[in-house]
């Protein structure tokens, strides 16, 4: 009897379907701080406790599913945040899964492919080699790459179609010896306006404390609502760092242009040093547009690590358009990830 009920249990268990291993992953990061902030060119400084002074605070989904031989099929459903006040989104009208919203399949000897909303190829280059990582409040590279003034300077970001690009095909090449590269592709989908889409490709290198990377894009279309611009933007950039031990360095120069306008030419320095339980950082971004204004910026500040997970910090920013007033922000804040 006993045998019997063992070769029927066996037997059920064999006959059962065997399915894939998958994960999924509630994750994010909550980033408020409290300051003065007062840009080139306005009229005053504002008092704030603002979201996302050194992360754009989000939160969402990924996950995973191995489908066995290597092969997996990915997912990313990613929502921005303002933390302060419950806000969704970044700004007023931006999408729910304006971060991430996509799905793929990937192979660690083949890359991957990636379809729907995801990164533009600038994001990744940017925040990477700047010391002050995706801070949209206080890093100097990012703010002149990435966030206009409506303040009457006129300025306008260096980026031709936000960091996130919708209705996208994007392909990671497999790390090799260090090297990898991603190459985007965008649909246009705009009614009248065949022919119109963003494409651009990065490459990043790590070898030991150096690294090196660059990033190229053309665009016809905006982000995260299509809308054709009517003219071609494109830009580029070149950046490096290397990893002293005391101290890591970085360094980035690149150039933008729209068919309808100047070209505009951005470079970047920027350090950060261990010191205690955090990091010393410094950034200065320039950009110059040919037969006008030059803006400069500069930041430091202090990131202290209360775990793996939680950061205090405080940051310290100036800002200057030639024939403007200069501004001045400052800002103490707490980033949580999750």
């Amino acid at each position: 009897m006993k045998k019997n009920l063992i070769a029927v249990c066996t037997l059920a268990a064999l006959s059962m379907p065997v399915w894939a291993q998958s994960s999924a992953q509630l994750m994010g990061t909550l980033d408020v701080y409290a300051g003065s902030l007062k840009n080139a060119g306005d009229s005053g400084s504002k008092t704030v406790l603002n979201s996302g002074g050194m992360t754009t605070s989000w939160f969402g989904f990924k996950g995973s599913e191995d489908l066995g031989a290597g092969l997996k099929a990915t997912y990313a459903l990613t929502s921005f945040i303002q933390a302060d006040s419950g806000t969704q989104g970044r700004f007023t009208n931006d999408t729910f899964f304006s971060r991430d919203a996509n799905v793929g399949l990937s192979d660690a000897s083949m890359g991957s492919i990636t379809l729907g909303r995801g990164l533009a190829p600038n994001f990744l280059p940017t925040v990477i080699f700047n010391p002050f990582g995706d801070s949209f409040t206080f890093s100097p590279l990012v703010l002149h790459a990435n966030v206009p003034l409506f303040n009457g300077t006129g300025w306008s970001s260096t980026t031709p179609a936000d960091t996130g690009w919708s209705n996208e095909v994007i392909y990671s090449s497999p790390n090799i010896g260090g090297l990898s590269a991603n190459v985007h592709y965008q649909f246009g989908e705009i009614a009248n306006q065949a022919g119109k889409s963003n494409s651009g490709f990065n490459l990043l290198y790590f070898s030991g404390p150096m690294a090196f990377t660059a990033f190229i894009e053309s665009a016809q279309v905006g982000n995260p609502v299509n809308t054709a611009f009517g003219y071609t933007k494109q830009d580029y950039m070149l950046g490096g760092s290397y990893d002293f031990g005391v101290a890591k360095a970085f360094l980035t120069t690149g150039q933008a242009k729209a068919s309808n306008s100047n070209k505009t030419t951005t470079n970047s320095l920027g350090a950060s040093a261990p010191l205690g339980k955090g990091k010393l950082l410094a950034g200065w971004a320039q950009t110059k547009v040919s037969g006008g204004n030059t803006r400069s910026t500069l930041s430091v500040g202090y990131d202290y690590d209360l775990s793996k997970t939680t950061d205090l910090y405080a940051m310290l920013m100036s800002d200057r358009i030639t024939n403007y007033s200069s501004g001045t922000s400052v800002g103490v804040g707490i980033r949580k990830k999750f």
